[in-house]
């Protein structure tokens, strides 16, 4: 009888135990939380600024409306100066540029998100025989003291500038690695856009100007700069100096659309995919 009762009660308790363990087990489940999906808080986007970056944006912006169907990106170009002025102003949600805000926006509220690496290339009409140029030489022929490609090595024909205009961030970053701050000679011609620039280069004998080299096609020719090509790994080692940091600013923080279009930039998916082969460098690629 006493054994009967015991094994009653051992199977009584082993249940409620059993029970006991099981709503435990409801209650303190643990449950993943639903990703939350990206934040779409306004159907268009609007971008302006550097032409040079231009091409990297518009991979990002191509995919991201792919990925976001609805979403409209506006890319437009105008220079590294008109994209931090509009952005600046309200007019655009992000400023594309060459170059850190100026000292007359700091106190706009602009934040910086450096989005890649762009090289720039001395690019010369196919019939200037010359295959490098030093930056003695290259300065002296954008502020004007050099004017006939004898005096660098080449024929004697006369050198005809083709440039871009002072809102540019590429012709910035040549004045300040190339030129030292000083400027062009007033002779020098101004395009309004890299892809005008490379067709004035191809199609005038005797020119040069300077190009971002996501650019470069088979109707120019690019120059050594002191004696080194450019390439991916000699940007990254420091021996080819003349590039920009590529900039992509807000004014204040990115929230919303513009946020998730930005973190998609420079999301390892995207740089891995595009950022060389498009013809720019990734930051992280930067010897420190």
């Amino acid at each position: 009888m006493f054994k009967t009762k015991s094994k009653i009660a051992l199977v009584s308790t082993t249940l409620i135990a059993l029970m006991v363990l099981a709503g435990c087990g409801q209650t303190a489940a643990p449950t993943t939380p639903t990703p939350s999906a990206t934040t779409i808080d306004k159907k268009t986007i609007s971008a302006a600024g550097s032409t040079a970056l231009q091409p990297l944006v518009k991979i990002a912006a191509d995919d991201f409306m792919a990925k976001n169907p609805g979403v409209q990106v506006n890319l437009s170009g105008g220079g590294s100066f008109t994209g931090l002025n509009n952005v600046a102003s309200g007019s655009v949600d992000i400023g594309n540029s060459d170059v850190f805000v100026t000292d007359e926006l700091k106190d706009k509220g602009l934040v910086d998100h450096q989005v890649a690496v762009a090289p720039f290339l001395i690019i010369v009409n196919k019939d200037v025989t010359l295959d490098n140029i030093t930056k003695a030489q290259l300065s002296d022929i954008f502020t004007g003291k050099i004017t006939n490609w004898k005096d660098v090595g080449g024929k004697d024909a006369k050198i005809s500038i083709i440039g871009r205009a002072k809102s540019s961030g590429s012709r910035a970053t040549i004045v300040k690695i190339v030129m030292d701050g000083k400027d062009f000679t007033d002779a020098a011609a101004a395009q309004d856009s890299t892809g005008n620039l490379i067709t004035g280069v191809a199609q005038t004998p005797g020119s040069i100007g300077y190009i971002d080299a996501a650019y470069l096609k088979d109707t120019v020719k690019a120059l050594k700069y002191n004696g080194v090509a450019f390439s991916a790994d000699t940007v990254g080692n420091g021996q080819y100096p003349i590039y920009a940091l590529e900039h992509m600013y807000t004014k204040g923080a990115a929230t919303g659309t513009v946020k998730a279009l930005l973190d998609y930039i420079t999301s390892p998916e995207f740089q891995d995919k595009n950022v060389e082969k498009s013809g720019f460098v990734a930051i992280n690629k930067l010897k420190k």
